[in-house]
């Protein structure tokens, strides 16, 4: 590579260090939830998504105390289609890879639908109220000697979740948990059924997307308090989320998006110079938060990999983004070739949405990062 090309793309036109690849508004002016969502889509992006619980953090930090409440983007129009998905945020359901005890799930519970789950001694699923109380398994991501934890104290699924989350990472969430060696361990002592981060629901979020992130008020208990089909946070309970009826007026928060996927299919050097020249720069990637929000995005894609902001130089024997940030998060593929010449970091659009080294010859979709 030329030492001027090097230069090109060491030269991004600003870094992201503290950057998010979305940002929040909060609106003080009170409207229904379609009003809301009408205005958002109008001046911002969409009403709220919260992809996780450092997005809920932002959300409390941010609001003003005179608001002490909020509509979101998540809203019940459905007409009763449930989904399943992962507690754990960022992990995709897939209905091929599941382990179902014989007859399940049945939906037959006495007390209304069954839309959380229990695994037994042998790693079998069975559907279950929310609200009937068991131990339950919780995941850490931090501790990489003892990552799963079996808690003996009975709760409710929701109340469970709310233990996981703010003593541990989350409820075991996936089939790679769930099929560890060390997970498996802790269930081999007997006659035993506890809950994991598997669970159904009718709530979707206005822009469209799948995150499975929630955060109910702990009387929720994954059905429905009342009537209502959208969804508020409350800032002085902690910013939990309560449903209530549409028609009521309250403040809303909007989001803007600061990626945007483009369908044209381009080398990656044009890609770079389509980005600066008509938005800010191809996207960088720098944690596991921006990773989660452009693999879902990347879903729309219609190519089977996007390009990104990750460039490898022979003369300096690295890969760097190219709007200056260090690599330090990574998700390469394990089995990638050696670093060779003239190769860009790509996303694969499916699977595990991992990274792959491609030659930058090759032409695909590619996000850029907005202004």
């Amino acid at each position: 590579m030329q030492w001027s090309l090097i230069l090109l793309f060491l030269m991004g036109q600003c870094c992201f260090i503290d950057c998010q690849l979305y940002e929040f508004h909060y609106i003080k002016e009170a409207k229904t939830w379609t009003e809301a969502q009408q205005y958002c889509r109008e001046k911002h992006t969409d009403l709220v998504t919260v992809t996780n619980m450092k997005d809920m953090k932002r959300l409390i930090n941010m609001s003003d105390g005179d608001i002490k409440e909020a509509w979101i983007g998540l809203s019940n129009q459905t007409h009763g289609t449930r989904t399943w998905y992962w507690s754990l945020p960022g992990l995709e359901f897939n209905e091929s890879e599941t382990k179902w005890k014989e007859g399940e799930p049945n939906d037959q519970g006495n007390e209304g639908p069954e839309n959380c789950v229990i695994v037994d001694e042998h790693i079998k699923w069975i559907d279950i109220h929310c609200k009937t109380p068991y131990n339950f398994l919780c995941y850490n991501e931090t501790n990489t000697t003892h990552k799963y934890h079996l808690i003996k104290e009975l709760k409710s699924w929701l109340e469970a979740q709310n233990y996981c989350r703010e003593k541990h990472t989350d409820l075991i969430s996936g089939m790679k948990q769930l099929q560890d060696e060390e997970m498996k361990k802790l269930m081999n002592y007997g006659s035993i059924q506890v809950y994991f981060g598997l669970f159904r629901d009718t709530w979707r979020w206005s822009d469209g997307s799948s995150f499975s992130f929630r955060h109910w008020n702990l009387q929720f208990n994954n059905e429905r308090i009342n009537s209502g089909q959208c969804v508020m946070t409350v800032f002085n309970d902690g910013g939990r989320w309560r449903n209530k009826n549409c028609d009521e007026r309250k403040p809303f928060i909007c989001y803007d998006d600061k990626s945007i996927l483009i369908k044209q299919k381009m080398n990656w050097e044009d890609a770079l110079y389509y980005c600066r020249d008509y938005h800010h720069d191809l996207v960088t990637i720098t944690n596991m938060d921006d990773q989660r929000w452009i693999q879902e995005k990347v879903k729309n894609a219609s190519t089977p990999f996007v390009w990104l902001g990750l460039r490898y130089t022979c003369t300096l024997d690295l890969w760097f983004w190219v709007s200056d940030e260090v690599v330090s998060y990574q998700n390469w593929a394990s089995d990638e070739p050696m670093d060779d010449c003239d190769m860009s970091g790509a996303m694969e659009t499916g699977g595990d949405h991992q990274w792959r080294k491609k030659n930058d010859t090759e032409t695909f979709n590619f996000f850029c990062s907005k202004n």
